[in-house]
């Protein structure tokens, strides 16, 4: 208790110096959990992927169309419960800067193939009796103040024109992780009006989702699906939900290496801080330690405390930064839900939080402790600074 005693003593001899330390460890334990958090979120939409959705899309690129004649093969695949369809819309409402998913889709199967959109029965059947009705995820109504009823002009980018559309529903997540910020509406709203516009590009589809029984059924239904339509004009290639969505993020896979080296970088630079400042603090001392000395206190006692000062304001850095990052992540899924369906952090992410704080706490002891510990009680006195 003496020891411990004596290291918190020490650890606010130079309050100013101790406090801007331990600032410096919490910002950096903060930045570095956010980031992983936000690696973490870039992954999720894969990883929360279901088990029995498949993507049945162009093998050439997603950007190339399939038939809707497609529907009836790929319904009568054994293992196969229900397939719906639909096309990438790309519409923008208002301007670019104001960007978010918006797909034509085959309402009633794609609402029975997403029972993670709840919507109530009213509004299910509205939306499933309107042609050009739509329906909008929670938060994306609260960002632009829609309600029930409002109409939603989108401008076309790769089916040009002006698009309106009723807003029939409001769906909210079965949970947090659930996207709440695409707009839905009827693919045959879409087709009809193409067929008077631009009729080349009617009855045609840009993806099939396949509901299969059993998980483990998956392999084979994608395989039969694609032996089907194999040295088609159309060649298909099916994959599981949790694999289409990592093809999209491999495309950003890079970045997301760079943040997470720049989340180390952030730790080992305020490792190099600390280590200054604990063999600022150990220079300063060095007459005290070799008075100690003189008093009986052994090496592994000086070590220790030279030690356990460092450790313990990192650590305290490092728990508060773990404290901040709550308010932080939620903040930013308040303020960016634009960009950030949900920005939860994980229990794992605060572990490595305090253990980047430890990790930063006994390196930076390490070189002050030998020397603290192995000065020659003469060379000790005579030291000046």
């Amino acid at each position: 208790m003496f020891m411990l005693k004596f290291i918190v003593r020490n650890m606010f001899r130079h309050k100013l110096r101790s406090i801007l330390t331990v600032v410096g460890v919490a910002v950096a334990v903060l930045a570095f959990g956010l980031l992983r958090t936000l690696v973490g979120l870039w992954y999720s939409g894969a990883e929360h992927a279901s088990a029995t959705r498949l993507v049945t899309r162009n093998s050439i690129s997603l950007i190339f169309p399939l038939p809707v004649s497609y529907l009836d093969r790929i319904r009568g695949v054994p293992g196969v419960t229900s397939v719906s369809y639909g096309n990438w819309f790309g519409g923008i409402y208002i301007d670019e800067k104001h960007f978010f998913a918006n797909y034509a889709v085959q309402p009633a199967s794609y609402l029975e193939l997403y029972p993670e959109f709840r919507l109530s029965a009213k509004e299910r059947n509205d939306f499933l009796m309107d042609r050009k009705g739509c329906i909008v995820g929670n938060k994306l109504a609260k960002t632009y103040g829609w309600k029930v009823g409002d109409i939603i002009t989108l401008k076309g980018t790769i089916y040009p024109g002006n698009w309106e559309m009723v807003v029939r529903g409001i769906y909210r997540g079965a949970e947090k992780t659930t996207e709440e910020r695409i707009l839905l509406f009827h693919w045959d709203y879409l087709n009809e009006t193409l067929k008077k516009t631009v009729a080349r590009r009617a009855d045609q589809v840009g993806f099939y989702m396949v509901g299969v029984k059993k998980p483990e059924l998956a392999p084979d239904v994608a395989l039969t699906i694609d032996g089907i339509f194999k040295n088609s004009l159309a060649e298909t290639l099916t994959e599981t939900e949790k694999a289409f969505h990592m093809s999209f993020v491999s495309m950003t896979e890079a970045i997301m290496v760079a943040i997470q080296i720049v989340s180390y970088m952030v730790i080992a630079i305020i490792m190099v801080v600390a280590a200054n400042t604990m063999a600022m603090t150990a220079r300063e001392r060095t007459a005290e330690y070799a008075t100690l000395k003189t008093l009986g206190f052994k090496a592994g006692h000086l070590g220790f405390l030279i030690f356990g000062e460092s450790v313990a304001i990192s650590l305290f850095g490092g728990v508060l930064g773990a404290v901040c990052t709550f308010p932080a992540a939620l903040w930013i899924e308040t303020q960016l839900a634009q960009y950030f369906p949900y920005f939860s952090v994980s229990r794992e992410t605060i572990t490595l939080e305090i253990l980047a704080a430890l990790l930063v706490g006994v390196v930076s002891g390490i070189f002050p402790t030998w020397r603290g510990a192995t000065i020659k009680v003469a060379a000790g006195l005579r030291h000046i600074g």
